[in-house]
């Protein structure tokens, strides 16, 4: 019995042991009434709108925990003050029996599927997904809702090399996605060299992700909007919790301060510096492969050692409701990594050492305030900080020479937006949007010596508008706006037309057609694979107009929805252009690897999902087609070729089971290989230079991966609610190679390298909630 099928069966006999357990019946007390709802939210798998003013200091006694959810509903109206109104697919507005003009008035965001995949995934008007951390239910391979692992299960989004700083979305790099937490642009998304988000969950109400017809407030992300919120009301309530992983541990409390404060925190750190887990050994595996703390690349014999890595995030938030109509927030978040390592050699019979370091980091900070005029009327305005910085120091003790190089990005915005709601059918956003980003780039050697520091500043001015409509039988949806941006270095604008409609038919069927042109300052770029110790390659640059020019996109898809009875079948169609890319940015391994050239890529695909649920059980198969060719004037004869990020099939086949506090996923997902250029057979080595073939001709082996997970919830005492998780990536084991690339030897020998993926890894945590 191989080891893979132990961990199975023992995973398996731990659980289903588990199953019969029930906790001691316990006299239940009056509680709040937030907190029961939050609790049959979790029990029944339903959710509830509501605005906290109604239910604030508003209590009630739990019934019998064995009641449906129907005679449950009859309860609560017959036991509060407050009314309880399905929309649809366990969606329920609560509302005061007496209601007042303004709650008649409240524009709801239409929901069009609850539980999408899986509970805590919400589908929106728009072309909009909504991920609510706090309600997640459970994911194949992932026992705690990390977000940008989370998005990798909807169609059209993946991460061909594994890592959540490398999510690909529609074809598009990372830093074509707009990353923001509660306002701020964050640059930087991932702890390990992206293998684990930066952005602790626990503290994440809501998560709006658009991958195209994104409302006119966004800028920059030709590719995406993933705008990740807190909590923003005062809920007067106290609530904590801890948890552990085999990687990190983490903790985080929610404080009134007083009925008009309220402080929230969160710290997250690893314990990969304390205790090496089996987890922690493929993690390191798989990030360090191929870079300077496992490559001898100065020919001689080094020895790399006493390897030091940890990370931390730390996150804080202080609510003040100055008064009814006015509130104020501050937000703060820091995410920070460190790896140290002493490289040894000897020379002329001297053992000599010396310590390599790499430190990544990213600050932030926020004030916004806001003010309702009135029921119709509101305006806010926010001002916000981010610093990125990425600092290496790389000792090649044979060669006696020392490295330094450095990449940072300062990021300051003013915003300022007001919202009007013409009548209960229209709604008015508009604001003004000032941002000023200044990037630079250091390199500094000692032998030979050689400096190089550049920097670039931009100040782009911006305004912009929107219009939303509903129609009255709420059938129809649209959404026009327009964004016009002014590049003062540049002294030149570009105006951003955007477009969202959506229209249900025949009761069961909805047609949606979004549409966007979009463009960003800010992007990624490659110089040298061992960029930074190859571990963190890709460094933060800005536009000059010249060499690095504006990135714009022009996106239209289409797509048609039938929903019926928790049955979802989707079908949507895109295609996408993206100018002003760089070969620089797009990570090239093959004869074009220290080209600069300018061109564009263009995709055009189709994401197909159908998706059933039953009362304990969700099942969905999704497959994406998509094409995606590069253009380039002065390469390959101005003749396209295909896309370094072109897996042209995706196809993704899983389920969860849940059964009373027991929760199951099993999932599967495989895909085409990415590109490859592989050298010419007959003659590889031209002039000490490789021969290649065509770009991108060849393509890697197909990807394969098996994924598990699983989660158990109990109570400790009368008051703690407790969960233990744990998962399996890749329970097959398989060898899935992500990268395949050629280098050339001293002796003018063609060496191939190949890259692989994480093997089987497991996870455990657990947590406990207060």
């Amino acid at each position: 019995m191989n080891k893979t099928t132990i961990v199975i069966l023992y995973l398996c006999l731990f659980f289903f042991y588990h199953l019969p357990l029930k906790a001691q019946a316990i006299k239940e007390k009056e509680i709040a009434l937030i907190t029961y709802l939050k609790q049959i939210e979790t029990q029944y798998n339903v959710s509830f709108t509501y605005a906290d003013s109604n239910l604030r200091n508003k209590t009630i006694i739990p019934p019998s925990k064995t009641l449906s959810l129907k005679a449950l509903i009859r309860y609560l109206e017959e036991h509060t003050t407050l009314t309880y109104e399905k929309l649809s697919d366990g969606i329920y507005v609560v509302r005061n029996l007496v209601r007042s003009i303004t709650s008649t008035t409240q524009a709801l965001d239409e929901v069009i599927i609850t539980n999408y995949l899986t509970k805590g995934i919400i589908l929106k008007n728009g072309g909009i997904t909504n991920l609510k951390p706090k309600t997640f239910g459970i994911l194949p391979g992932l026992i705690e809702p990390d977000v940008l692992q989370t998005i990798q299960a909807l169609p059209g989004i993946q991460s061909v090399d594994e890592r959540v700083s490398s999510v690909n979305i529609r074809g598009g790099t990372h830093d074509q996605n707009l990353i923001l937490w509660d306002g701020i642009k964050m640059y930087q998304s991932g702890h390990f060299f992206g293998l684990v988000s930066a952005f602790n969950p626990y503290l994440t109400d809501n998560v709006i992700i658009s991958k195209n017809g994104s409302s006119a407030i966004y800028g920059d992300g030709v590719s995406s909007v993933i705008d990740m919120r807190s909590s923003n009301k005062i809920k007067n309530i106290f609530s904590s919790g801890a948890g552990i992983n085999l990687i990190s541990a983490d903790a985080y409390s929610v404080l009134p301060l007083s009925k008009k404060t309220e402080l929230q925190l969160s710290l997250r750190r690893s314990i990969t510096d304390i205790i090496e887990t089996p987890t922690f050994d493929q993690y390191f595996k798989r990030i360090f492969q191929d870079s300077d703390l496992t490559n001898n690349l100065s020919g001689t014999e080094t020895v790399s050692q006493n390897e030091t890595f940890y990370f931390y995030d730390l996150s804080a938030k202080f609510l003040y409701d100055i008064s009814k109509k006015d509130k104020l927030r501050i937000n703060f978040f820091n995410v920070y990594n460190n790896l140290d390592y002493e490289e040894q050699a000897t020379i002329n019979n001297t053992n000599e050492a010396l310590n390599s370091e790499l430190v990544q980091g990213n600050i932030s900070a926020g004030v916004s305030y806001s003010r309702n005029w009135n029921s119709k009327f509101s305006t806010s305005a926010q001002l916000t900080f981010s610093n990125y910085k990425l600092d290496a120091t790389n000792f090649d003790v044979s060669n006696n020479q020392r490295l330094i190089q450095e990449n940072e990005v300062f990021d300051g915005s003013l915003k300022v937006n007001l919202n009007y709601r013409i009548n209960p059918y229209i709604n008015f956003l508009g604001g003004y949007q000032f941002t000023e980003v200044g990037i630079s780039n250091l390199q500094d050697v000692n032998n030979p010596n050689f400096r190089s520091f550049i920097k670039e500043v931009l100040h782009t001015h911006s305004v912009f508008s929107e219009f939303k409509f509903v129609s009255n039988s709420k059938n129809t949806n649209a959404s026009l706006g327009l964004r016009s941006n002014y590049f003062e270095k540049f002294s030149e604008s570009s105006i951003e037309p955007r477009l969202s409609f959506s229209h249900r038919f025949l009761d069961f069927f909805r047609v949606e057609v979004l549409g966007e042109l979009k463009s960003q300052t800010t992007s990624q770029i490659i110089d040298l694979q061992n960029d930074f110790l190859g571990v963190e390659q890709r460094r933060w640059v800005l536009s000059n107009n010249t060499t690095i020019p504006i990135i714009k996109s022009q996106q239209l898809s289409t797509g048609i929805h039938y929903s019926r009875d928790n049955f979802l079948i989707s079908l949507e169609a895109y295609i996408k252009n993206v100018d002003g890319i760089t070969t620089r940015s797009q990570g090239f391994q093959n004869q074009f690897q220290f080209v600069n050239a300018i061109g564009s890529y263009q995709i055009k695909g189709v994401d197909f999902l159908i998706n059933k649920k039953f009362e304990d059980l969700s099942i969905w198969l999704s497959y994406s087609y998509s094409k995606n060719d590069y253009t380039f004037d002065n390469l390959n004869a101005g003749e396209s070729f295909p896309n370094n990020f072109d897996t042209r099939h995706t196809v993704a086949f899983a389920g969860a089971y849940t059964y009373n506090n027991f929760k199951l996923a099993l999932g599967l997902n495989w895909r085409t290989g990415k590109p490859l250029t592989e050298p010419d057979t007959i003659e590889p080595v031209v002039n000490n230079v490789i021969n290649y073939n065509s770009p991108n001709a060849n393509n890697i082996s197909d990807y394969l991966r098996v994924d598990t997970s699983a989660t158990y919830d109990f109570k400790i005492g009368n008051t703690t609610q407790a969960t233990l998780g744990l998962s399996l990536w890749n329970i097959l084991d398989r060898e899935n190679i992500i990268n395949t690339y050629y280098t050339l030897n001293r002796d003018d020998s063609v060496s191939k390298v190949e890259n692989f993926s994480l093997g089987i890894t497991p996870n455990a945590s657990f947590r406990i909630q207060f």
